[in-house]
Protein backbone atom coordinates (compact mmCIF):
# COMPACT_ATOMS: atom_id res chain seq x y z
CA UNK A 1 0.00 0.00 0.00
CA UNK A 2 1.49 3.60 -1.34
CA UNK A 3 2.23 5.72 2.29
CA UNK A 4 -0.20 8.24 2.51
CA UNK A 5 1.87 11.99 2.78
CA UNK A 6 0.88 13.62 5.28
CA UNK A 7 0.06 17.62 4.62
CA UNK A 8 2.05 20.36 4.89
CA UNK A 9 0.55 23.43 6.97
CA UNK A 10 0.59 26.31 4.21
CA UNK A 11 -1.44 29.53 3.79
CA UNK A 12 -3.67 32.09 1.33
CA UNK A 13 -4.73 34.90 0.72
CA UNK A 14 -7.19 36.69 -1.30
CA UNK A 15 -6.95 40.16 -1.83
CA UNK A 16 -9.29 42.70 -2.98
CA UNK A 17 -10.01 45.93 -3.88
CA UNK A 18 -12.49 48.12 -5.79
CA UNK A 19 -12.80 48.54 -8.83
CA UNK A 20 -15.03 50.80 -11.43
CA UNK A 21 -17.20 47.65 -12.34
CA UNK A 22 -17.26 46.16 -8.98
CA UNK A 23 -14.78 44.27 -7.05
CA UNK A 24 -12.08 42.44 -7.82
CA UNK A 25 -9.04 39.85 -6.85
CA UNK A 26 -5.75 39.37 -6.92
CA UNK A 27 -4.47 36.30 -9.05
CA UNK A 28 -1.31 34.82 -10.21
CA UNK A 29 -0.21 32.69 -12.60
CA UNK A 30 1.97 30.09 -11.59
CA UNK A 31 5.32 28.79 -13.34
CA UNK A 32 4.39 26.59 -16.49
CA UNK A 33 7.54 24.84 -15.39
CA UNK A 34 6.34 24.03 -11.69
CA UNK A 35 6.04 20.95 -10.51
CA UNK A 36 2.61 22.23 -8.50
CA UNK A 37 -0.05 23.44 -10.53
CA UNK A 38 2.16 24.69 -13.12
CA UNK A 39 -0.22 26.96 -15.35
CA UNK A 40 -2.70 28.06 -13.18
CA UNK A 41 -4.21 31.01 -11.91
CA UNK A 42 -3.95 30.93 -8.11
CA UNK A 43 -4.03 33.24 -4.71
CA UNK A 44 -0.82 34.08 -3.27
CA UNK A 45 0.32 31.77 -1.09
CA UNK A 46 2.71 28.74 0.12
CA UNK A 47 4.11 26.95 2.94
CA UNK A 48 4.63 27.69 6.40
CA UNK A 49 7.89 27.96 7.09
CA UNK A 50 9.89 27.13 10.60
CA UNK A 51 10.36 31.07 10.90
CA UNK A 52 6.79 32.11 10.58
CA UNK A 53 6.84 30.43 14.05
CA UNK A 54 9.85 32.12 15.76
CA UNK A 55 9.56 34.27 17.76
CA UNK A 56 11.55 37.17 15.82
CA UNK A 57 8.41 37.08 13.65
CA UNK A 58 5.91 36.86 16.47
CA UNK A 59 7.60 40.63 17.39
CA UNK A 60 6.62 41.50 14.10
CA UNK A 61 2.85 41.59 14.17
CA UNK A 62 0.32 44.02 15.21
CA UNK A 63 -3.32 42.98 16.08
CA UNK A 64 -3.54 39.54 17.00
CA UNK A 65 -1.55 37.16 19.78
CA UNK A 66 -0.62 33.49 18.92
CA UNK A 67 -3.55 32.08 21.37
CA UNK A 68 -6.06 34.63 19.65
CA UNK A 69 -5.15 33.58 16.19
CA UNK A 70 -4.85 30.08 16.84
CA UNK A 71 -8.27 29.90 18.90
CA UNK A 72 -9.34 31.53 15.41
CA UNK A 73 -8.05 28.60 12.83
CA UNK A 74 -9.14 25.85 16.00
CA UNK A 75 -5.91 25.02 16.76
CA UNK A 76 -4.13 24.70 20.30
CA UNK A 77 -0.91 26.96 19.16
CA UNK A 78 0.79 28.02 16.31
CA UNK A 79 -1.90 29.50 14.69
CA UNK A 80 -0.03 33.46 14.01
CA UNK A 81 2.81 31.76 12.19
CA UNK A 82 -0.11 30.77 9.11
CA UNK A 83 -1.09 34.75 9.54
CA UNK A 84 2.56 35.59 9.16
CA UNK A 85 3.42 33.19 6.01
CA UNK A 86 0.43 34.91 4.43
CA UNK A 87 1.40 38.03 4.66
CA UNK A 88 4.92 37.30 3.87
CA UNK A 89 3.89 35.14 0.39
CA UNK A 90 2.53 38.06 -0.67
CA UNK A 91 5.11 40.00 -0.06
CA UNK A 92 7.41 37.48 -2.40
CA UNK A 93 4.70 36.40 -5.05
CA UNK A 94 2.99 39.58 -5.44
CA UNK A 95 5.38 42.59 -4.22
CA UNK A 96 2.25 44.01 -1.79
CA UNK A 97 3.13 44.56 1.96
CA UNK A 98 0.94 44.77 4.28
CA UNK A 99 2.24 46.07 6.90
CA UNK A 100 2.87 49.51 9.20
CA UNK A 101 5.60 51.33 11.22
CA UNK A 102 5.93 50.86 14.79
CA UNK A 103 3.42 54.07 15.35
CA UNK A 104 0.60 52.17 13.49
CA UNK A 105 1.26 54.00 9.94
CA UNK A 106 0.63 52.23 7.25
CA UNK A 107 3.43 51.93 4.96
CA UNK A 108 3.19 53.63 1.67
CA UNK A 109 5.31 53.06 -1.36
CA UNK A 110 4.68 56.58 -2.92
CA UNK A 111 8.41 57.58 -3.64
CA UNK A 112 10.67 56.09 -5.90
CA UNK A 113 13.49 56.01 -3.09
CA UNK A 114 11.06 53.17 -1.27
CA UNK A 115 9.95 51.49 -4.11
CA UNK A 116 12.99 50.83 -5.33
CA UNK A 117 14.18 50.13 -1.78
CA UNK A 118 11.30 47.61 -1.51
CA UNK A 119 11.83 45.94 -4.42
CA UNK A 120 15.94 45.17 -3.77
CA UNK A 121 14.55 43.67 -0.85
CA UNK A 122 12.20 41.69 -2.26
CA UNK A 123 14.51 39.90 -4.85
CA UNK A 124 16.98 39.00 -1.61
CA UNK A 125 14.28 37.77 0.27
CA UNK A 126 12.99 35.46 -2.92
CA UNK A 127 16.81 34.65 -3.48
CA UNK A 128 17.28 33.70 -0.20
CA UNK A 129 20.22 36.05 0.88
CA UNK A 130 17.83 38.07 3.15
CA UNK A 131 15.47 37.05 5.50
CA UNK A 132 11.59 38.52 5.24
CA UNK A 133 10.96 38.86 8.96
CA UNK A 134 15.07 40.44 9.21
CA UNK A 135 14.02 42.76 6.65
CA UNK A 136 10.71 43.98 8.72
CA UNK A 137 13.40 44.31 11.61
CA UNK A 138 15.87 46.83 9.23
CA UNK A 139 12.72 48.89 8.39
CA UNK A 140 11.26 48.68 11.61
CA UNK A 141 8.13 47.98 10.88
CA UNK A 142 5.58 44.99 11.99
CA UNK A 143 2.97 43.01 9.98
CA UNK A 144 -0.81 44.23 10.21
CA UNK A 145 -3.10 41.68 10.96
CA UNK A 146 -5.79 44.10 11.93
CA UNK A 147 -7.55 43.68 8.79
CA UNK A 148 -6.49 39.76 7.69
CA UNK A 149 -9.67 37.80 8.15
CA UNK A 150 -9.84 34.09 7.74
CA UNK A 151 -12.57 32.67 5.44
CA UNK A 152 -11.31 29.15 4.76
CA UNK A 153 -10.03 26.06 5.18
CA UNK A 154 -8.66 23.42 2.54
CA UNK A 155 -7.07 20.21 2.55
CA UNK A 156 -5.69 18.44 -0.74
CA UNK A 157 -6.95 15.03 -0.95
CA UNK A 158 -4.71 11.98 -0.97
CA UNK A 159 -3.04 10.94 -4.02
CA UNK A 160 -1.17 14.00 -5.64
CA UNK A 161 2.25 14.04 -4.82
CA UNK A 162 2.05 16.99 -3.28
CA UNK A 163 -0.43 17.57 -0.10
CA UNK A 164 -0.91 21.05 1.77
CA UNK A 165 -3.37 21.78 4.84
CA UNK A 166 -4.25 25.31 3.43
CA UNK A 167 -5.78 28.24 5.69
CA UNK A 168 -7.24 30.89 3.44
CA UNK A 169 -7.58 34.80 4.10
CA UNK A 170 -9.23 37.79 2.96
CA UNK A 171 -6.98 41.15 3.02
CA UNK A 172 -7.93 44.60 1.42
CA UNK A 173 -4.93 45.53 -0.77
CA UNK A 174 -2.49 48.25 0.43
CA UNK A 175 -3.84 51.35 -2.07
CA UNK A 176 -0.49 53.23 -2.51
CA UNK A 177 1.06 49.66 -3.25
CA UNK A 178 1.43 48.03 -6.90
CA UNK A 179 1.13 44.44 -6.70
CA UNK A 180 3.83 42.58 -9.19
CA UNK A 181 4.39 38.89 -10.22
CA UNK A 182 7.92 37.42 -9.09
CA UNK A 183 8.71 36.23 -12.45
CA UNK A 184 10.14 33.47 -10.78
CA UNK A 185 7.59 31.08 -9.28
CA UNK A 186 4.97 32.84 -10.75
CA UNK A 187 4.59 34.67 -14.56
CA UNK A 188 1.48 36.75 -14.77
CA UNK A 189 -0.71 38.55 -12.36
CA UNK A 190 -4.18 40.00 -13.59
CA UNK A 191 -6.67 42.00 -11.28
CA UNK A 192 -9.90 40.30 -12.27
CA UNK A 193 -13.80 40.11 -10.95
CA UNK A 194 -14.55 36.59 -9.29
CA UNK A 195 -17.60 35.85 -11.41
CA UNK A 196 -15.51 36.84 -14.69
CA UNK A 197 -12.71 35.19 -13.18
CA UNK A 198 -14.77 31.70 -13.13
CA UNK A 199 -16.56 32.96 -16.81
CA UNK A 200 -12.84 32.67 -18.19
CA UNK A 201 -12.57 29.29 -16.63
CA UNK A 202 -15.35 27.92 -18.21
CA UNK A 203 -14.48 28.64 -21.27
CA UNK A 204 -10.79 27.43 -20.60
CA UNK A 205 -9.16 30.83 -20.84
CA UNK A 206 -8.58 31.08 -16.99
CA UNK A 207 -6.85 27.43 -15.71
CA UNK A 208 -7.37 27.25 -12.05
CA UNK A 209 -7.74 24.19 -9.49
CA UNK A 210 -10.94 23.35 -7.45
CA UNK A 211 -10.10 25.16 -4.51
CA UNK A 212 -9.49 28.10 -5.79
CA UNK A 213 -13.03 27.70 -7.76
CA UNK A 214 -14.96 26.62 -4.89
CA UNK A 215 -13.60 30.13 -3.30
CA UNK A 216 -13.84 31.97 -5.86
CA UNK A 217 -18.04 30.77 -5.76
CA UNK A 218 -18.31 31.37 -2.47
CA UNK A 219 -17.55 35.41 -2.84
CA UNK A 220 -18.55 36.24 -6.38
CA UNK A 221 -21.94 37.65 -5.69
CA UNK A 222 -20.91 40.13 -3.06
CA UNK A 223 -20.40 43.70 -4.19
CA UNK A 224 -17.75 45.01 -2.68
CA UNK A 225 -14.30 44.59 -1.19
CA UNK A 226 -15.90 46.04 2.47
CA UNK A 227 -18.70 42.78 1.79
CA UNK A 228 -16.25 40.20 1.49
CA UNK A 229 -14.14 41.05 4.64
CA UNK A 230 -17.16 41.34 6.45
CA UNK A 231 -18.33 38.05 5.23
CA UNK A 232 -15.23 36.62 6.17
CA UNK A 233 -15.44 38.30 9.85
CA UNK A 234 -19.19 36.89 10.01
CA UNK A 235 -17.99 33.46 10.43
CA UNK A 236 -17.71 31.82 13.61
CA UNK A 237 -16.60 28.23 12.31
CA UNK A 238 -14.72 27.67 9.09
CA UNK A 239 -15.33 24.23 8.03
CA UNK A 240 -12.04 21.87 7.48
CA UNK A 241 -12.87 21.12 3.93
CA UNK A 242 -11.05 17.54 2.39
CA UNK A 243 -12.21 16.58 -1.31
CA UNK A 244 -11.62 12.84 -2.21
CA UNK A 245 -10.76 11.85 -5.48
CA UNK A 246 -12.39 8.76 -6.96
CA UNK A 247 -12.69 6.96 -10.46
CA UNK A 248 -15.57 5.73 -11.30
CA UNK A 249 -16.84 4.22 -15.03
CA UNK A 250 -13.55 5.46 -16.34
CA UNK A 251 -14.36 8.79 -15.06
CA UNK A 252 -12.01 11.04 -11.94
CA UNK A 253 -14.62 12.85 -10.28
CA UNK A 254 -13.65 15.36 -6.99
CA UNK A 255 -16.42 14.62 -3.82
CA UNK A 256 -17.05 16.66 -0.85
CA UNK A 257 -18.58 16.03 2.40
CA UNK A 258 -22.29 14.69 1.60
CA UNK A 259 -21.38 14.00 -1.99
CA UNK A 260 -22.67 9.85 -2.78
CA UNK A 261 -19.87 7.80 -2.16
CA UNK A 262 -17.60 10.33 -0.17
CA UNK A 263 -17.88 8.12 2.67
CA UNK A 264 -16.69 5.27 0.65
Amino acid sequence: MAEILSPRPAATVITVRDGPNGYEILMLRRNLNSDFVGGAYVFPGGRVDEADAGPAAQRRTLGLSDEEASRRLSLESGGLAYYVACLRELFEEAGLLIACDEDGEPVQFRDDQSIHRFAASRREVNAGTLDFITMMERERLVLDLRGLEYVAHWVTPVGPPRRFDTRFFVALAPSSQVATHDAGETVADQWIRPVDALEAHARGDLEMIFPTIRNLEAIAHFRSSHDVLEYARSLIDVVRVEPRIVTRGGEVRILLAGDDGYED
